[in-house]
């Protein structure tokens, strides 16, 4: 009977974030490739914003349908994703900069929003034990901060 392989845990994770790395690099590729035949099919006549609009619109009706989102998104959402595929596809720099500057503005600010909250740490009883016995005998529980 033949023995079992063994590999070892850094093999493991070094062999899945190699996959990882690949599907990424893939990804981008099928993105260019996307964008180049897109913007051809533009140029040409052949794709208009009405017909990127009404398949953004048809995408999502078909999703809701196969049961794999809740609800259509309203006509105004349907509408920025269409012009945010349309930015790409027309090549319009400047305004993919200030899209991407804008979405920067938001995660700074949801990011400095976070960091007000409260937040509640539990303390292992360890933690806890030392506290304790750092405070001197107190009559009652644990110290909470």
């Amino acid at each position: 009977m033949p023995m079992p392989m063994q590999i070892s845990l850094d093999e493991v994770l070094s062999m899945l974030l190699a996959r990882v790395d690949s599907l990424a690099l893939n990804d981008e590729n099928n993105k260019t490739k996307f964008n180049v035949i897109a913007r051809v099919l533009y140029k040409k006549g052949l794709l208009t914003d009405q017909e990127i609009l009404d398949s953004v619109v048809e995408e999502h009706r078909m999703l809701k349908e196969l049961g794999l989102i809740a609800a259509e998104p309203p006509e105004e959402m349907a509408q920025a994703i269409a012009d945010s595929l349309l930015q790409w596809i027309k090549g319009d720099v400047a305004a993919l900069k200030k899209s991407m500057e804008d979405y920067e503005k938001k995660l700074q600010e949801y990011a400095s929003q976070e960091t007000r909250k409260p937040s509640i740490a539990v303390a292992s009883s360890n933690v806890l034990q030392q506290l304790d016995k750092m405070g001197g005998p107190k009559p009652g529980g644990k110290l909470i901060l």
